[in-house]
């Protein structure tokens, strides 16, 4: 097999998938000894070249890669699907926040930071939303359950790991919006208009914005 063929193959699977493709379903495509992992990111990174110059963009995040549009294009994209996507209340987004930049944090954790109780609406949302998941339990009165981020929403964010959550105050506050808002048909190519940035550091969806003492904390 060529390296043309090869390069045709994974582009096919990657633009066909309806979700991010991780390295060991990759290998499926081919004979396992003769396109090795390391082969594999060789052709991948070829494939982000050839695409460097156009509307999609191959991009690596938690579940693997995928192809998915560029920000300049969602202005356009958005005119094709002119639905409103699914909005958050701000106690939702606060939660999320809290959650993300806190992991792993309880119920009482959440209540505690915010100062007022946390509805089980709130959790059952993000949980739908496949935001975030039980990680496991806490070793107190009630085992309470400890919440963490799940790998659909470092994808939404485009990010490959936990790691890589910056500081609130360095993030792009358009892309995290326009990722927080994806709708739920969860398609590569976002359709959602951007909100204006705020006028202080902090993360910003559908309009309300999470003020940054819920960042991490520093170690």
């Amino acid at each position: 097999m060529t390296e043309a063929e090869t390069l045709r193959i994974l582009e096919t699977a990657l633009l066909c998938a309806d979700q991010p493709m991780p390295l060991t379903e990759l290998r499926k495509l081919f004979s396992v000894e003769n396109v090795t992992t390391d082969d594999l990111r060789r052709y991948l990174g070829l494939l982000q070249l050839d695409w460097q110059d156009r509307g999609l963009e191959l991009v690596s995040v938690a579940g693997g890669w995928r192809f998915q549009s560029r920000p300049e294009m969602q202005p356009y994209l958005s005119r094709l699907d002119p639905v409103r996507p699914p909005k958050y209340s701000r106690a939702v987004l606060e939660t999320l926040a809290i959650i993300a930049w806190r992991q792993p944090v309880t119920r009482g954790d959440i209540e505690d930071i915010r100062g007022v109780s946390v509805s089980s609406q709130i959790i059952r949302t993000l949980e739908e939303r496949e935001w975030i998941e039980v990680l496991g339990y806490r070793d107190a009165p009630g085992r309470p359950a400890l919440l963490g981020t799940t790998h659909q929403f470092l994808d939404d964010l485009g990010l490959k790991s936990l790691d890589d959550l910056p500081p609130l105050g360095e993030i792009d506050t358009s892309e995290i919006a326009a990722a927080l808002a994806l709708d739920e048909s969860k398609q590569h190519a976002s359709q959602v208009e951007r909100p204006a940035e705020a006028s202080d550091p902090a993360l910003v969806a559908d309009g309300y914005e999470i003020p940054t003492e819920y960042q991490k904390e520093n170690d």
